[in-house]
């Protein structure tokens, strides 16, 4: 459903200004209605009628809901989104839409079934019973969504701020060190002697302020860019939060004074269910479940791969180019819309994930036994620009971001990294079963995902903090490997020894599908990917092979690829 467009209606509780006495000539506030006279009456002309009509019952602004509905408010909801000047009159169940006659003729004519809307208050509950406590839940979450969105725009600024001091208080310290260094050796020496190291200081200092200028600014300025696409981003779901907050405030008013007509009853209820629907979508809360359509298969290796590939991680641009981790060749791997490889990049050790931190930049976690480190790439146009990285302390298996903060697992530890590479926390241990191997974040960054390759069959789902909130045992989840979280929150968890992909709910407590299976070409999958690739949320769903899988557990692809099925909710 479109934007409810609202904000044109002004509803209080206090004050109702298109209701009229029905009886006075000075056309003043209604402050009663009389159920039996069907009449509005302001205070003076209700002593009046009371005086006449004793046994008839007057309900005053405290009992609005025995009153009629207002013009406007009946004007709100009869009005067509699309065609102001038409009223909604019809119901598409194909799309679940309300409609006019032109939107059903000229959108429409094709559905299954169009029903009008006074056939469907016979066949339909019209009650909104329940709705006024949906709508103020939905509204409380997405009040502390936008809260805490705008607790991370601080963040960010502060995360910025902070490593722009540390890479200044560095160079200052280089700076001191050496004049320190060059004091002590300066003792004792002859002019001529004394007039050589300072000019040799002269050109050290130089070579530190350069080395600052050239390779430390520009790592500034890399992070400051990181920090505007972040803040933007975040910036316009914030604006997001503030228009749902409004409609659903809005339509609550509505749902507390519409009283008991049918029709506007049911076109509220409908208008509800919608508004609601978009609000669980922004709170990363979707139920809807997949449905693949097709398949089809395209090649990532290329001629100066030295072994088979082993894609290890996948991750999709907003403009639709694809990046993969190839860990059996070092190599990120950019694939254009066509899924053709354009470019790659060389890392030096095996890259186990990959995730997106702005529109056209990603970190890559590459971890051997002695480096752990996470890399950050650019990607402009076809080509992969190499950006700064950091060093840890620890194995790096799996890493996501999510607006300014970076989650590692190490196999046994889930680490909170800030964008700097400064560590925050250790969120989460097990070290008795090794299950902390690959993760993912909820879209609204209050739920984390954790799985293990190896020893247990289980999805845990933890809160912000760390906090174990649910397991989830499936037998499909042993050798469990890649995970994802779509845009609107739904969990796709690729099960690689059991050759599966499974829809699991955002809760994190039960499966709602199983995608895809060995039946329909699965083979070892290793990682997975939701990409929305235009408005109208047409979407792609992309999983990759571990092609040294597929020949272990049968011959059916000879090459390595990533496979797109398609899908639909």
């Amino acid at each position: 459903m479109a934007g409810l467009s609202m904000s044109s209606l002004a509803i209080s509780s206090d004050e109702v200004k298109d209701f009229i006495c029905s009886s006075c000539e000075e056309q003043a506030n209604a402050e009663f209605y009389c159920k039996t006279c069907l009449k509005l009456y302001c205070g003076k002309c209700i002593q009046l009628h009371d005086k006449w009509f004793k046994k008839h019952s007057a309900y005053g602004r405290n009992d609005m809901k025995k009153w009629p509905v207002s013009k406007e408010v009946e004007e709100f909801l009869l009005k067509c989104e699309a065609h102001k000047d038409h009223k909604i009159e019809m119901l598409c169940d194909d799309h679940s839409q309300l409609c006019c006659t032109k939107c059903a003729f000229n959108n429409h004519s094709q559905c299954s079934k169009v029903t009008q809307i006074l056939e469907l208050t016979n066949s339909q509950p019209t009650g909104l019973e329940g709705l006024s406590v949906e709508l103020e839940t939905v509204m409380g979450e997405i009040k502390t969504l936008q809260i805490s969105q705008e607790a991370s725009i601080q963040s960010l600024q502060r995360t910025y701020k902070e490593h722009r001091e540390v890479m200044i208080e560095q160079m200052c310290g280089n700076l001191n060190t050496y004049i320190d260094e060059c004091d002590n050796n300066s003792v004792g020496t002859s002019g001529g002697n004394e007039q050589y190291l300072k000019e040799e200081m002269c050109r050290s200092v130089l070579s530190i302020v350069n080395e600052f200028d050239n390779i430390t600014a520009k790592e500034l300025n890399e992070m400051k860019d990181e920090v505007i696409s972040i803040k933007g981003s975040v910036t316009s779901s914030v604006h997001k939060c503030t228009s749902l907050h409004s409609d659903l405030l809005q339509l609550l008013e509505i749902v507390q004074k519409i009283g008991d007509n049918e029709e506007l009853c049911l076109i509220a209820s409908i208008k509800c269910k919608h508004i609601i629907q978009q609000a669980l979508t922004l709170l990363g809360k979707s139920g809807k479940v997949f449905k693949v359509q097709g398949k089809s298969e395209y090649n990532v290796r290329i001629p100066s791969d030295s072994v088979t590939c082993g894609i290890s991680g996948i991750c999709a641009l907003p403009d639709g180019q694809v990046l993969v981790t190839d860990y059996n060749n070092k190599r990120v791997k950019l694939l254009s819309q066509q899924y053709q490889v354009v470019s790659h990049w060389d890392v030096n050790a095996r890259p186990f994930g990959i995730c997106l931190i702005t529109p056209s930049e990603v970190a890559v976690a590459v971890n051997t036994s002695y480096i752990h480190e996470v890399q950050f790439i650019t990607v402009n146009q076809v080509k992969l620009v190499l950006g700064r990285k950091f060093q840890l302390q620890h194995e790096c298996t799996g890493i996501v971001h999510h607006q300014g903060d970076i989650f590692v697992t190490s196999g046994e530890e889930l680490y909170k990294y800030t964008l700097s590479g400064k560590l925050i926390c250790r969120l989460y241990e097990d070290l008795d079963y090794n299950t902390v191997d690959k993760c993912a974040v909820s879209t609204t960054g209050d739920r984390l995902y954790i799985i293990s390759s190896w020893n247990q069959p289980k999805l845990l789902t933890l809160a912000r903090d760390g906090t174990l909130l649910a397991t989830y045992t499936e037998p499909a989840l042993w050798g469990s490997y890649g995970l994802h979280v779509t845009p609107a929150g739904q969990v796709l968890v690729c099960g690689y020894l059991s050759n599966t992909v499974l829809q699991v709910g955002w809760e994190g407590e039960s499966k709602l599908a199983t995608l895809a299976t060995k039946e329909d070409g699965v083979w070892g999958p290793m990682s997975c990917v939701h990409s929305l690739l235009s408005q109208d949320n047409d979407a792609e769903d992309v999983v990759d092979k571990d092609d040294l899988t597929t020949q272990k557990w049968a011959h059916r692809l000879n090459c390595p690829s990533v496979s797109q099925y398609k899908k639909k909710i």
